[in-house]
């Protein structure tokens, strides 16, 4: 139940940080967030099922999309500017907002992982959000990185407090809402902008790669063996480094390093277009679990020799 103290620190700050006007401006925001910590909190101490957990969440997903008007409105140079039809904008940003709180869920498997994946997607939201002149968003996202960066003091291995679903499903919410909203506010920025991005679709999906490679690797493999995308397994990337004998802390620094690689290739490839940016993504991605699975191989037949010997 470390998102309990997540939280405090984090209203705390914002107290400090935000006017009154802010607060009112942000309300159907900090209510949606407010939904998915007692969701959590209640999955922590009484636990749900996959299905409740999942259908619970459509409440505070509801309120961003509707009340707060939350809502991708096309393709964002993604696939042209195809603009959306109303009803559509509302079904993909709920998907999109559904998935990726539920991404990042997933990632919270080791002592630190989701904390210090958290700091650097959050971090990075807080610095453009900031160079932009959107000061409020940028608050959010420093008071939240800042109170993930504590609680790893105590998270990271061998650690005394879990973030839990009481956290992992709020900072989800978070993290979502934010890349919603960088994607929308950095097409409307003007080309001439110092810190503009050419892609959003593609900058975001870098930036999330952690979660969004993770998640979509395992539906995959859980599809394959013609499971349910909702069952609990050792597949996860996490594992992978695991199962290569690496330690929890040396699994963590490096699939952090992998979110901080691609973070850095977006930014370096800020002036180029999605489909070039999606293409090295998913090579460098694809790239990366071969090596995992080569790794394991021959560990295995490694293990094999030995015993024989």
């Amino acid at each position: 139940m470390g998102g309990v103290a997540i939280l405090l620190g984090v209203l705390i700050s914002l107290l400090i940080c935000l006017s009154i006007q802010e607060w009112l401006s942000l309300r159907f925001f900090l209510i949606s967030i407010g939904l998915m910590f007692i969701i959590g909190l209640r999955d922590d101490v009484l636990a749900l099922t996959p299905k409740q957990k999942l259908y619970s969440q459509f409440l505070p997903i509801f309120i961003l999309v509707f009340l707060d008007h939350t809502r991708l409105t096309s393709t964002y140079g993604l696939i042209g500017n195809i603009i959306f039809p109303e009803w559509l904008g509302f079904v993909l940003t709920a998907f999109v907002l559904l998935i990726l709180t539920n991404a990042y869920n997933l990632v919270d498997g080791l002592d630190g992982l989701a904390g210090t994946v958290g700091v650097i997607i959050l971090g990075f939201y807080g610095t453009w959000f900031c160079l932009i002149g959107n000061t409020t968003f940028a608050y959010i996202a420093f008071c939240f990185t800042g109170s993930l960066l504590a609680f790893l003091f105590f998270n990271w291995q061998p650690s005394r407090i879990f973030m839990g679903d009481t956290g992992a499903l709020m900072i989800g919410l978070l993290i979502s809402y934010l890349s919603i909203r960088f994607v929308i506010t950095n097409h409307q920025l003007s080309d001439e902008h110092s810190y503009k991005f050419t892609s959003s679709v593609a900058t975001a999906i870098c930036i999330l790669i952690v979660p969004v490679f993770d998640t979509l690797r395992v539906i995959i493999l859980r599809l394959r063996k013609l499971q349910s995308p909702f069952r609990a397994d050792r597949n996860h990337v996490h594992h992978q480094f695991l199962n290569l004998g690496f330690s929890h802390s040396k699994s963590v620094i490096a699939i952090s390093s992998i979110s901080i690689f691609f973070l850095v290739i977006a930014v370096l490839l800020r002036d180029q277009g999605d489909m070039l940016i999606l293409a090295i993504a998913l090579v460098i991605c694809l790239g990366i679990n071969y090596g995992l699975k080569l790794a394991q191989a021959k560990q295995e037949v490694h293990g094999r020799e030995n015993k024989i010997n």
